[in-house]
Formats: C-alpha cells, sequence, structure tokens
C-alpha cells in the first residue's frame, strides 16, 4: 500500500517493460516493514537533464536508480560523484543529500563481482 508517507525510489529509463528492480526490491521493502516504493519512470533522453534535478526535489523521493539510456548523462547532473563514477563516466543511483545535493554513485561492477562469486568465480588476476 502506497499512502502519504511512503518513500519513493524511482527507476529512471527507457524502455521501462523489462525493469526488474521493483519486482526484487517492492517485495523486500514489504517483507521487512519498511514503507518504500520502486516506481519505473520512463523520461525520454531528451526531457531527463530538466527532469532528474526536479524530480529529486520531491520530498517523498528518497533516490533514483538510472538505467540507459540515462546512465552516462546523469553524471554532469550531480553535486557529488563517487570515485566508481568518476572513474566510470556513468552513474546508476542517485540520492539526495541533507543539504539538498544530489550524489551519485555507479554499482554495476560490484553487482557483476558479486554475481560471479555467488557462481564460484574469481576475478583475481584479470
Amino acid at each position: 500500500m502506497i499512502s502519504g508517507a511512503t518513500q519513493l525510489i524511482a527507476h529512471l529509463g527507457v524502455p521501462t517493460e523489462a525493469f526488474r528492480a521493483p519486482l526484487i526490491y517492492n517485495p523486500w521493502f514489504e517483507a521487512r516493514g519498511i514503507d518504500a516504493r520502486v516506481v519505473p519512470m520512463g523520461c525520454e533522453p531528451e526531457d531527463y537533464a530538466a527532469f532528474l534535478p526536479l524530480l529529486m526535489r520531491l520530498r517523498n523521493v528518497r533516490g533514483a536508480l538510472v538505467t540507459m539510456p540515462h546512465k552516462v548523462a546523469t553524471v554532469a547532473l550531480l553535486d557529488q560523484a563517487s570515485p566508481a563514477v568518476r572513474i566510470s563516466g556513468a552513474c546508476n543511483a542517485v540520492r539526495r543529500d541533507a543539504q539538498g545535493r544530489l550524489v551519485g554513485d555507479m554499482f554495476d561492477g560490484e553487482g557483476f563481482l558479486r554475481g560471479m562469486r555467488r557462481k564460484g568465480r574469481s576475478a583475481e588476476g584479470c
């Protein structure tokens, strides 16, 4: 159930039909009694630079998961970028800090390595 207190996490990209994050995170939040939901939002590339800063100003938007085609464009919209963002030149997670600044990070590499480890593989020496 979404209420006025529900914290929203935008999942931004185009097209939205293949997004899996809501299917993973929303049941996880619900099972733990966390009043938050991941919401797919299809934003066209030509609207993205104006949309992201306005979206992140909404009081009940906690952050955003960013996918294609917006990962590279997001970097220029950040006030602060993690080392992973600076190195990769792309961003897939954005949050608003206590001062209202947009802070970005990139988790794609970590997810890939975690998946390899779960399958018994190692990236050492690569």
